[in-house]
């Protein structure tokens, strides 16, 4: 295309955007993976924003199968099932039902023998969703303690860590309450590297984290305890070990597999794709002006790819409240803020951030664009992009621009995806 208009950019974008989420769609993706069908009782046990669409996902491929069991998403991520029971959560931070949905996940798991098979379906989204408080820990500490993490700027990997050694059903117990039935962990991955311990806080993996790493986190990010759960940390019961538990784990989505299929959509219209990288972490506002200084240097240099480009990228990011004001946004919307102010209107680069569940944060987009335009428009409107970004107020600020994008809930999860395009 020789020239391209801020609708037919959006469109290109928008196209990659899609493409890396059906990637995703546990329907397409479960198959390849399934297991050998049973001899005995097949139990179907998950936690998750995509457990539920993995549940009928598994119905469908194994019609002739007696299932049974429970699975738990987020309030809004249901579909119907004809066996597997689905219940909805909430998250990022548990409420009841993620504990009454755990309690019901490891009664499932009752009196099961070595002819019987549990498929655990695990996806982004599952460590607060499935939250079981360690005995002595109540689920008001565990809210407490992980609303802390969320404004402290923690990684996820941080965050599950803490998590681990709260629960009685994380960091591997899950896959030892099955035994002695062969578990056959499904997994949708949504954190950087695609380490299944990290996903949903590993329940059926082998745990190396450590009583000691999660007093060294809480203490780094300035998090107290109440005393009751520092006597109950003090005991210095680990997660379980690979000496306690078999693992066959099966990734059947990833950030990486996403982007690849965002690119080659990309080169089908003409497009270079460049990827930086499906694990990309820190501030998303440092990695908004970062993004800026590279889109640039495609534009005037060809560095680190000639024009018509595209930079994809995947992973989390975080956004660091600490104790100052917090309004309305998320990651995806506070990194396309970041990178708007820095561009300071650059034309001929457009800009998509979102999350490929559908909801950025807590709020109901995926994310947003960026246009050339977005700054100009904002002060047409008396709106400060810079005041805004301060306050955390991202999702106002592409609302007001009608900017936002809005997938509703898609049932999967890869994390972030990020679209920078550059002619």
């Amino acid at each position: 295309m020789a020239t391209w208009t801020n609708e037919t950019a959006k469109s290109a974008l928008l196209e990659m955007f899609s493409a890396a989420i059906k990637s995703a769609d546990p329907h397409a993706a479960l198959l390849d993976a399934l297991p050998e069908k049973p001899l005995g009782r097949c139990i179907v046990v998950g936690a998750g924003k995509a457990s539920a669409a993995m549940a009928a996902a598994l119905e469908a491929a194994w019609p002739d199968v007696p299932l049974s069991g429970v699975v738990v998403t987020r309030y809004g991520h249901a579909v119907p099932t004809r066996q597997v029971r689905i219940i909805e959560a909430a998250h990022p931070v548990s409420d009841s039902m993620s504990e009454v949905a755990s309690m019901l996940i490891l009664e499932s798991l009752k009196n099961l023998n070595p002819d019987d098979l549990v498929i655990a379906l695990i996806s982004g989204g599952g460590s607060s969703l499935m939250a079981l408080p360690r005995t002595g820990i109540k689920l008001a500490d565990k809210q407490t303690v992980n609303k802390a993490l969320l404004r402290s700027g923690a990684t996820i990997q941080e965050m599950n860590t803490v998590r681990k050694h709260f629960s009685d059903i994380k960091g591997g117990r899950l896959a030892q309450a099955a035994l002695p039935a062969k578990v056959v962990t499904l997994v949708i991955s949504d954190v950087p590297g695609d380490n299944p311990e990290d996903i949903a806080s590993g329940p059926t993996i082998p745990d190396n984290s450590t009583i000691e790493q999660v007093k060294e986190i809480l203490t780094r990010y300035h998090i107290d305890l109440p005393e009751h759960v520092a006597q109950v940390l003090s005991q210095k019961r680990e997660t379980v070990s690979k000496s306690d538990i078999q693992v066959d784990v099966r990734m059947i989505a990833s950030p990486s597999k996403s982007l690849l299929n965002a690119a080659a959509i990309a080169e089908k219209m003409g497009i270079t794709p460049l990827i930086l990288g499906d694990a990309l972490e820190g501030e998303s506002a440092q990695l908004g002006i970062m993004m800026a200084g590279i889109a640039r240097s495609v534009k005037y240099h060809g560095l680190p790819v000639k024009t018509p480009a595209v930079l994809l990228s995947g992973g989390e990011t975080t956004v660091t409240i600490g104790g100052g004001c917090a309004k309305r946004g998320g990651r995806n919307t506070e990194f396309l803020l970041s990178l708007a102010n820095a561009l300071a209107g650059e034309t001929n680069i457009w800009a998509l951030a979102g999350d490929s569940d559908g909801i950025d944060g807590t709020e109901d987009a995926a994310g947003a664009f960026v246009l050339p335009d977005t700054l100009l428009r904002a002060q047409h409107a008396g709106i400060n992009g810079k005041q805004m970004l301060a306050e955390h107020d991202s999702y106002t600020f592409f609302a007001a621009l009608k900017d936002l994008i809005k997938t509703g809930p898609t049932l999967t999860n890869v994390n972030d995806i990020r679209a920078i395009f550059i002619v």
